[in-house]
């Protein structure tokens, strides 16, 4: 909740005379002196109001009872020095000097935790109706990054055995000690703020949703993450029947892109009989847009063949040149969502048996986008690099691209090295934004620095190089 104690004081007057509990301390209720028994919940202050002599005489009796009102905030309206200094003798938090007293102190601090309790719920509910509608667009990925965000904290959803599904915001960094806590491994837990949800009932559990907070406002994250657990719930019970559909679309990809006679032959069967085709990427900076279900709308729209399949964060696939203007339309005229929006990068025109050129340049083209900030770019105009490209050869921009091949993995692909190099350069070479958007620390970014000037001779401190490692960076298309 937002109410604290120095919010009670400018609502009803006086000052805070901090003990046990400071000014920052959240409210979580009212009562009066005569029925206070116990501290309701140690992280929250209850207030009391009533006789101050009364006060001061269970203060002095000692026992549970002087220890459950040191727990408490008194308010009242005496700005007697001889009760504060009593008060402050016995360690106890009060409230002194409000403009209020008797019944009508007491009805507005039940008034003022009311309102704010009633702020919370409509927080809360404003909250799950925002998770219901990127679950419709995103599923898991989509609620678990937008529960982080609404938290002000990091989340990490497990499943029954305690094994990772999806987490967001500083999650993935501390996925050993939400195993910890949802386990009860005898793991030192870093963050002694967790918090634990569970995922269906205990017959019938589908996993465990752990949280942790930066707001002191710990009720609203408990109470919305609550709720996202029972939509986890109903997600995780919910089968996709299009990973396999998703699995075969990456494998038709991968036979255009390697063309020769069996690309067309595909194609035909894939009902495009089209001589050129033009490559394209979507993608987007958030995981609350479905970049996938919104492309395939627009093509059932278009009465275009899905030619296209998803990717991390991207979707890839090739249309008739003619739909080009159209789909740049739809994604400019796109609403941001959170604060994100969708980018497209297109290709040139090419024929259907020799299209991973095309792909090559809408992957730079969709980077470009992504950099300048602009939703939609296409590769013929772009101003340097297009032109740089557009007067190479095939052998050239090989050559250009094997600048980077000491980076390659064990497999021959492009990995964690290379998409460095490449967030390094676009951010400029500053260490803070490029640890913030690779989520690695920042010695971790320094030593792969080092490790990538040590593979490749380059020096990232020299323009030219950095020139040199850009320009291979687009020839390779990664």
């Amino acid at each position: 909740m937002a109410l604290d104690l120095s919010a009670v004081v400018r609502a009803v007057g006086g000052r805070c005379l901090p003990q046990r509990l400071d000014e920052r301390t959240p409210v979580d209720g009212v009562t009066a002196l005569h029925a206070y028994v116990v501290v309701g919940n140690p992280n929250y202050a209850t207030l009391i109001t009533g006789p101050e002599q009364d006060l001061l005489d269970r203060l002095a009796a000692g026992g549970p009872a002087r220890e459950a009102l040191l727990g408490a905030v008194f308010v009242s309206p005496s700005s007697d020095p001889n009760l504060a200094a009593a008060l402050a003798e016995h360690g106890m938090t009060a409230i002194l000097g409000t403009r209020l007293a008797d019944v009508a102190l007491h009805a507005t601090l039940t008034t003022i935790i009311s309102e704010d309790r009633a702020a919370a719920d409509r927080l809360v509910t404003a909250g799950m109706n925002v998770l219901t509608q990127v679950a419709r667009r995103g599923g898991i990925t989509a609620v678990i990054a937008e529960l982080a965000h609404r938290i002000d904290g990091w989340a990490v959803l497990l499943d029954a055995q305690g094994q990772l599904i999806a987490s967001a915001g500083a999650g993935r960094l501390h996925v050993s000690d939400a195993i910890a806590v949802a386990t009860g491994r005898p793991v030192r837990v870093r963050h002694l703020g967790l918090q634990l949800h569970q995922v269906g009932s205990d017959r019938d559990l589908a996993g465990r949703l752990v949280i942790a907070t930066r707001s002191s406002r710990t009720s609203h994250a408990r109470d919305l993450a609550s709720l996202a657990a029972a939509l986890f719930d109903l997600l995780l019970r919910t089968h996709d029947p299009t990973l396999t559909e998703h699995l075969g679309r990456e494998a038709l990809l991968d036979i255009l892109l390697a063309g020769g006679p069996a690309a067309p032959r595909l194609l035909h069967r894939w009902g495009v009989h089209e001589p050129m085709l033009t490559a394209f990427e979507l993608g987007a900076k958030t995981r609350t847009i479905d970049a996938e279900r919104l492309l395939r709308r627009w093509f059932d729209e278009l009465g275009a063949e899905h030619v296209f399949a998803a990717g991390p964060g991207r979707v890839r696939g090739f249309m008739r040149p003619e739909l080009t203007p159209e789909i740049i339309a739809r994604v400019q005229s796109f609403s941001p969502v959170a604060g994100s929006r969708l980018h497209l990068g297109v290709g040139s025109p090419a024929p259907v048996d020799a299209l991973s050129r095309s792909a090559v340049q809408a992957r730079q083209a969709l980077d470009a986008a992504f950099e300048d900030g602009q939703p939609a770019v296409e590769y013929a105009t772009l101003s340097t690099v297009g032109l740089v490209f557009s007067a190479l050869d095939h052998a050239a921009g090989t050559e250009i691209a094997s600048v980077l091949d000491p980076l390659r993995g064990a497999d021959g692909a492009h990995g964690e090295l290379t998409e460095t190099l490449r967030v390094f350069l676009a951010e400029l070479g500053a260490h803070r934004a490029s640890a913030e958007r690779l989520r690695i620390h920042r010695q971790t970014l320094v030593s792969r620095v080092r490790r990538i000037e040590e593979l490749t001779g380059l020096f990232l401190d020299r323009a030219d190089d950095r020139t040199a490692a850009w320009l291979a960076l687009r020839a390779t298309g990664v």
